[in-house]
């Protein structure tokens, strides 16, 4: 009797590591469907720097730089909101990031890397 209850908590611990690998697998897919279809969107003002970023493939700290802003790790305002604190139309914004995304994919060699993250070893 107790050789069936072991039995009974491999197959248990079995089907819950299964479903996680599951649940993670269908995650990974998801967002590989997503972002292949999302490419090269029409700026608008619900996106942040970020997505922007994404969806055109192109570092964030070049789109910082082109509106200039500090690159912020976990900045997800909308574009909307940077604009109103900025005193500009969303309009010239959005101008603003196609100007820098068409320059950084005709030259990319021109644009210096990322800066480090916040509180990390500065190169010399």
């Amino acid at each position: 009797m107790r050789r069936l209850g072991w039995r009974w908590l491999i197959v248990v611990a079995f089907l819950l590591a299964a479903s996680f690998a599951g649940l993670f697998a269908v995650r990974a897919v998801r967002r590989a469907v997503y972002w292949s279809s999302h490419r090269d969107e029409v700026i608008r003002p619900w996106m942040s720097v970020h997505y922007v970023a994404r969806s055109y493939r192109v570092p964030p700290h070049v789109l910082y730089r082109a509106i200039n802003l500090e690159p912020l790790p976990r900045d997800r305002r909308p574009l909307r909101e940077v604009a109103r604190e900025q005193n500009r139309a969303f309009e010239a914004l959005a101008a603003e990031l196609q100007n820098a995304i068409a320059e950084f994919r005709a030259h990319p060699e021109r644009f210096p890397p990322p800066p480090p993250p916040h509180g990390g070893p500065k190169t010399p």
